[in-house]
């Protein structure tokens, strides 16, 4: 049944909207990932930068397993230079990282609840400390076990380019670092009710196996002692993570 509007009444006030991000179209979403990066990336640069004044000492510093940068050569110009830089970026990302995970998060932001963003603000520190718990991890005890069979294997005398060694070392250091953050991956696909703590008690033989192959890829020698002080702490951080990702759902565990 139509209704009419007497003539000089006013017309009912229209509902307010209200402005969720998370009903951004295509082309809002993409423009808010470039600027995200964009800022990333910016300070990630400045990380770097601050670690151009400290490169020499990080240099000797990553040498010193090895005995030194004394015990490096370098066979090319630009060896050196490349060299610098690649340690420089690697403590640039580990000195950003807080910031870029921050922004990665803040991305998914709209997506989550107050009470599920304020957890993930939680678990910023906490992934920082795992990352360079995993640097210091591969610094201190990777490389002391896995430089000599290297060095020293088949009784052949080497003596490591300072490119090729530095090569090895960050990307050691590195992959190291971002297998540690397992505990908070599992935390977040357990917020995403993606996984449960139950499935991952009950899959660990699979978790094994996973992670022995991860050990033996990310391990940079074949001798099964190696593979087994990587694999060590990474069946601490499964078990750490099957207990993270009760912390992010219990309520679905318990049911």
């Amino acid at each position: 049944m139509l209704k009419f509007r007497k003539k000089g009444a006013k017309p009912p006030p229209s509902p307010k909207k209200t402005v969720n991000r998370a009903d951004l179209t295509i082309p809002e979403h993409l423009n808010e990932l470039r600027q995200r990066l964009l800022r990333g990336l910016v300070a990630m640069i400045i990380a770097v930068f601050i670690c151009f004044a400290f490169g020499e000492r990080l240099i000797e510093i990553l040498a010193y397993p090895i005995g030194g940068v004394e015990r490096l050569i370098s066979i090319e110009v630009t060896e050196n230079v490349s060299v610098f830089m690649r340690v420089s970026l690697l403590g640039g990302f580990i000195l950003a990282f807080p910031y870029l995970l921050y922004e990665a998060l803040a991305y998914i932001r709209p997506a989550l609840e107050d009470h599920e963003w304020r957890g993930l603000l939680v678990a910023i520190p906490f992934a920082t400390i795992l990352f360079i718990s995993g640097v210091l991890f591969a610094y201190f005890v990777m490389l002391p076990a896995a430089l000599p069979f290297l060095i020293s294997f088949i009784g052949i005398t080497t003596t490591p380019r300072l490119s090729n060694y530095f090569s090895f070392v960050t990307g050691l250091l590195f992959w190291i670092g971002v297998s540690f953050e397992t505990p908070l991956a599992v935390y977040l696909l357990a917020r995403f009710r993606l996984v449960t703590a139950g499935a991952l008690a009950k899959q660990w033989r699979v978790a094994v196996v996973v992670i022995a192959v991860l050990a033996a890829f990310v391990t940079p020698t074949p001798d099964p002692v190696n593979m087994g002080l990587l694999m060590i702490p990474l069946l601490v951080l499964y078990v750490l993570s099957i207990g993270m990702a009760k912390i992010a759902n219990p309520a679905r565990e318990e049911k």
